[in-house]
């Protein structure tokens, strides 16, 4: 006589008897969350459309329309825009962040994170290391675009890879406003209204697509210390040659600056409503 036996599927995610989560069992959920939401994106593949087309879009719009206007030639417009544009898709694709954020409240997947015994910062950690991700793609997207389309990386790939650090950097402390936007604002759309107020001054009020010498005496005040001017700059020096040092410095701390005010709040306001 012979006894079949059938193997219990092991749980997802193993509750700590003592109440609380270790380091090991914390990276354990962000791993496990940050593939939930990659696993989001490869079932609904129109949602990589903004991180896809928008820097082919933008390159190819400002490029052929206005660079001529601008710079005189489109080859010399290319080597200011590119790596200004690093830093429009970074805040473009971190303002996203919030309306899904808003969405998951709504539709009730923070009621089922709820239920489970996962440390709660892991999902908004997992969500920021899925758009790390995901704006690390669209900045390759649009590098290797540029290059087809005649830019050259002067300071060779290596100023490259930084200036896409810096970026990515930038952007991660602005996925911590949207997502402070998402957890507030009542609706998606209420989200997006908020974050096109955040989204269209500090872009077009910048140096990202033209030089600010022509502009009047109160916008160049603004654009000075718009840290998207700082991020521009600082690309330009990294990618093309030239003195980078202020504004990279600049850069890394409005980062640090800004995810060190609106994450607390972002965190608090989580709890408050999961």
């Amino acid at each position: 006589m012979t006894t079949a036996t059938t193997a219990l599927p092991r749980p997802a995610v193993r509750p700590s008897t003592s109440g609380r989560i270790g380091p090991r069992d914390h990276l354990r959920h962000i791993g496990a969350l940050t593939r939930r939401n990659l696993m989001r994106i490869k079932a609904d593949p129109e949602s990589m459309f903004d991180a896809i087309l928008i820097p082919i879009i933008f390159t190819l719009l400002f490029v052929y329309v206005f660079g001529g206007a601008v710079s005189g030639n489109q080859q010399a417009y290319k080597q200011y825009l590119i790596p200004g544009l690093l830093g429009s898709t970074g805040l473009n694709l971190a303002m996203a962040v919030g309306t899904g954020l808003n969405s998951d409240l709504a539709t009730g997947v923070m009621d089922r994170f709820r239920t489970l015994p996962i440390a709660r910062s892991s999902v908004l950690v997992g969500k920021m290391v899925a758009e790390a991700l995901r704006g690390l793609l669209s900045f390759c997207i649009l590098i290797g675009f540029a290059l087809i389309l005649g830019f050259q990386l002067k300071a060779g790939v290596l100023g490259a890879l930084e200036a896409i650090g810096l970026s990515l950097a930038f952007a991660m402390s602005l996925v911590w406003i949207s997502m402070l936007l998402g957890l507030t604002a009542r609706s998606p759309q209420a989200v997006q209204g908020l974050g096109m107020l955040v989204i269209m001054p500090l872009q077009f009020g910048s140096s990202i697509f033209a030089p600010t010498s022509t502009m009047p005496g109160w916008l160049r005040a603004f654009t000075r210390y718009n840290p998207l001017s700082n991020l521009a700059d600082a690309n330009r020096s990294l990618m093309n040659g030239g003195p980078l040092t202020h504004s990279v410095t600049m850069v890394l701390l409005w980062s640090v600056g800004l995810t060190a005010i609106t994450a607390p709040l972002a965190v608090a306001r989580f709890r408050k409503r999961v």
